[in-house]
């Protein structure tokens, strides 16, 4: 299980993210994805979904679709889909693109998000360190946004100020 403690200068709460892939038929590359988030001053979960999810390795791709609970926005349906394109053969630097189109139960209020973005990883940038960089920007919204990863460490934030930070544990 892949677990997280994630902090957002707009909650100004800890949370706590679990997620786990579990296989679901003979095929490896289709997977049943359970993640979830329990919100530390809330006392309860502000985010739980199951998803249905298909990796292509060959083509590096992925396609899911599945259910999702917000505290806000209570059910939703989504769906997503992401490519991967290799700049250098070593697969170091990639481009992706990704999208999702997420849906209320009633199918009435929808939202679709859309991204590009550019991803850079150096192995040992120093002894036992490994980094990440991440340039993006989200074509629906406009908003562009940054990542940098350095082993259990996640920084985030994007044009409008948004930010936050993660510790996988």
């Amino acid at each position: 299980m892949e677990s997280s403690l994630r902090y957002g200068g707009d909650s100004k709460s800890l949370r706590i993210h679990a997620k786990e892939m579990y296989p679901i038929a003979t095929d490896s590359n289709t997977l049943l994805q359970l993640h979830g988030e329990l919100d530390t001053r809330l006392g309860a979960p502000t985010y739980l979904s199951a998803m249905i999810r298909h990796f292509y390795p060959d083509v590096s791709a992925s396609i899911g679709t599945g259910v999702q609970y917000t505290r806000h926005d209570k059910l939703r349906y989504s769906v997503r889909g992401k490519k991967t394109f290799p700049v250098t053969n070593n697969g170091l630097i990639n481009f992706n693109i990704k999208g999702r189109f997420i849906i209320d139960k009633e199918f009435k209020k929808r939202e679709s998000q859309g991204a590009a973005e550019l991803n850079w990883i150096i192995f040992n940038f120093k002894k036992d360190q490994d980094l990440r960089f991440k340039v993006g920007y989200e074509v629906v919204d406009k908003i562009p946004y940054f990542q940098i990863k350095e082993n259990n460490w996640t920084f985030n934030a994007d044009g409008k100020g948004k930010w936050n930070v993660r510790y996988d544990l």
